[in-house]
């Protein structure tokens, strides 16, 4: 859907100026990718290693959001759209909803390479993107978004921000007898992903009624996480909190 169409994510929406990054810039990114890359290749699921490959990700290069935006589109109709930070609620589930994920264009310093309290390309671009080249996934994301953006009581969308965060953000898949990661919080962490290795959390199998039903912890290295068994599994636990939210039982 063309972003003319957005009202509430309007303002928030820029251009990524892309020859204004700089060979610090793109050597950050160059650091921040090894240092992490020898983790996704082992421990990422396959889903989002072949994610990477097909959205074009360089190594060595900050990512050019148009040209993501070129392969995306023909596979699951997603854009990484350029914004100017952190969004309200409403823009950010406006968004989710007509499939353009919010893309910041900034990059961390080399003074923050391993933490950074407000979401950069990095976390946003490498941690995020090479899932949405996945069909259910991408489809779970936009149905997640039309959810919430009709939504206005406060703790329902709390219930449903725990929803995202044990998924999108910090998900784990059970594939080949492995834990394997999809989330961007364990991709794009070198200290969470030796966390989940490392047994410094719990697993659980993957319930809607548990999820929604653990409190977000923002400030501190994950203690309990859920794995699912495919990505079926969060596509129909979206379309049950969806029916939840009708009855208002959520």
């Amino acid at each position: 859907m063309a972003t003319a169409t957005l009202t509430a994510a309007a303002p928030y929406l820029i251009q990524q100026v892309y020859a204004a990054y700089t060979p610090e810039q793109h050597a950050v990114w160059a650091e921040l990718v090894g240092r992490v890359l020898p983790n996704v290749e082992r421990h990422a699921a396959r889903e989002y290693l072949e994610g990477f490959q097909i959205i074009g990700l360089q190594p060595d290069r900050l990512p050019n959001l148009a040209d993501i935006t070129k392969r995306l589109g023909p596979r699951t109709g997603w854009s990484s759209t350029p914004v100017s930070g952190f969004l309200p609620a409403p823009a950010f589930f406006e968004m989710l909803a007509n499939r353009l994920f919010p893309t910041t264009t900034w990059l961390r310093s080399r003074e923050s390479l391993e933490y950074t309290p407000e979401p950069d390309i990095f976390h946003d671009v490498f941690g995020h993107v090479p899932m949405h080249a996945h069909r259910v996934f991408g489809d779970f994301l936009e149905h997640y978004g039309r959810v919430c953006a009709a939504v206005q009581d406060q703790m329902i969308l709390e219930k449903l921000g725990r929803l995202f965060w044990y998924t999108v953000e910090f998900g784990l898949i059970r594939q080949d007898g492995e834990i394997k990661a999809y989330g961007s919080g364990v991709i794009s962490s070198a200290g969470e992903c030796q966390n989940v290795i490392n047994g410094g959390c719990a697993i659980h199998d993957f319930s809607l009624d548990e999820v929604l039903n653990t409190p977000v912890k923002v400030d501190e290295l994950q203690k309990v996480l859920f794995a699912v068994n495919s990505f079926d599994q969060i596509y129909e636990a979206m379309h049950e909190a969806e029916q939840r939210v009708e009855r208002g039982s959520l």
